[in-house]
């Protein structure tokens, strides 16, 4: 069979390219550290390094997004921690002002302190994480929550809590209802609340009382009302709840001994003092009162002259609600700092994972690839050589 002089000429310089490729491509997995330069080089690990990289790139946006929650959160603790020690000392202040010893002039002095205080608390209420967004404003990140009026602290914003994706399976909260923290504490005991009507005039002190058996609680109101006759102080105890059909609690003109316990439908109370005749205290369900409002209530009182014995005992009650309240909201706040703690150090461990499993799949073997480029070059030469042997051949260099 007859081969043309062009037929060879193609097939080798066809050959040549081919090698001179191959050449090439050893080079570009060398120079780039990566064994599959397109899909067309490994079509299964292509596929397989692309969902792997997704994966890895979700992996690091949720740690990102877990930073964002660890520094709100951790900032939130501490604020809360600042209120706490605030109201402790709100609360050493109360103690104090109740002492028989104190002048007009020292309760004014207590009242100025107080205010500096409560506007203290407003600032730390009114916190932000840094980058403008309030720390307890709800959904609402740049809206101040809370506002001083006329008519006293009032929260502006919403119950939400804004959520962070911390991982492909978990949302935690980055911030938090100040309504909840600040607002919504149960005044009295958490259950009911006692109280000194405003028209008494003997030196009676209701104290907060106790629940004895929940299972009689009626959830009414009652008075216990206080009569004086001939030297002699009786009381007797009804409800007071419109509509209410039951029977009256402790009749009237059962012998008052100061601080003996006064026991009805399931709660328990006790006066201590000398109530005068006609001497009214209250017992009501408890309600949401917000710590603004306890100090509030307590400046008004000690700017007022007389006796502050039940607005003290009221206040110091409702600053220990106060205080338990926000300690379980840090409490919260410790155990999502946890969780998140746990998050960041699994997410850390999957992404070395991810990229352990990228690199078995990407990873260029150099030993492997220096070998396979010093055969490709002793290979290209090789034909090269021959086929400068084969070209020269001609007919005419033997005639």
């Amino acid at each position: 069979m007859r081969i043309s002089t062009s037929t060879i000429y193609n097939a080798n310089v066809s050959l040549l390219n081919q090698q001179q490729a191959k050449q090439l491509h050893t080079q570009q997995q060398i120079a780039t550290q990566r064994r599959i330069l397109t899909p067309a080089d490994d079509p299964i690990a292509s596929a397989r390094a692309l969902e792997v990289s997704q994966a890895d790139i979700s992996n690091s946006q949720y740690a990102t997004n877990r930073n964002v929650a660890q520094h709100s959160t951790s900032m939130s603790e501490g604020i809360l921690q600042s209120v706490t020690s605030l109201l402790q000392e709100v609360r050493t202040v109360a103690v104090n002002a109740g002492s028989g010893a104190l002048n007009n002039s020292d309760k004014q002095t207590f009242a100025s302190d107080l205010s500096g205080r409560l506007e203290d608390l407003l600032a730390l209420a009114n916190s932000t994480d840094g980058v403008g967004n309030y720390l307890f404003s709800g959904f609402q990140g740049k809206t101040q929550p809370f506002a001083s009026t006329n008519a006293g602290v009032q929260y502006q914003t919403d119950d939400g809590q804004r959520m962070i994706q911390v991982s492909s399976s978990r949302q935690l909260a980055a911030s938090d209802s100040g309504a909840d923290i600040f607002m919504r504490i149960k005044n009295g005991n958490g259950t009911f609340i006692t109280q000194a009507a405003p028209a008494n005039v003997g030196s009676g002190i209701v104290s907060s009382g106790a629940v004895t058996n929940p299972a009689l609680l009626t959830g009414n109101n009652y008075q216990v009302t206080f009569t004086v006759t001939a030297g002699v102080t009786t009381y007797g105890v009804t409800n007071t709840t419109p509509g209410a059909l039951v029977p009256v609690p402790v009749a009237a003109g059962t012998p008052y001994v100061s601080g003996q316990v006064i026991s009805f439908d399931g709660l328990q109370l006790n006066v201590t003092g000398v109530p005068a005749s006609g001497d009214v205290f209250t017992v009501a369900p408890s309600t949401n009162e917000s710590i603004f409002k306890t100090i509030s209530d307590l400046i008004t009182a000690l700017k007022t002259p007389g006796s502050l014995g039940g607005a003290i005992a009221t206040a110091i009650n409702g600053l220990d609600r106060g205080i338990d309240n926000v300690s379980t909201v840090r409490a919260s706040l410790g155990v999502r700092l946890n969780e998140l703690e746990a998050l960041q150090s699994a997410g850390e461990s999957l992404g070395v994972q991810y990229k352990q499993t990228l690199s078995q799949l990407q990873d260029l073997d150099y030993n492997k690839a220096i070998s396979d480029l010093t055969q490709q070059k002793t290979s290209l030469e090789a034909a090269q050589k021959s086929f400068l042997a084969v070209s020269g051949l001609s007919l005419f260099n033997y005639m």
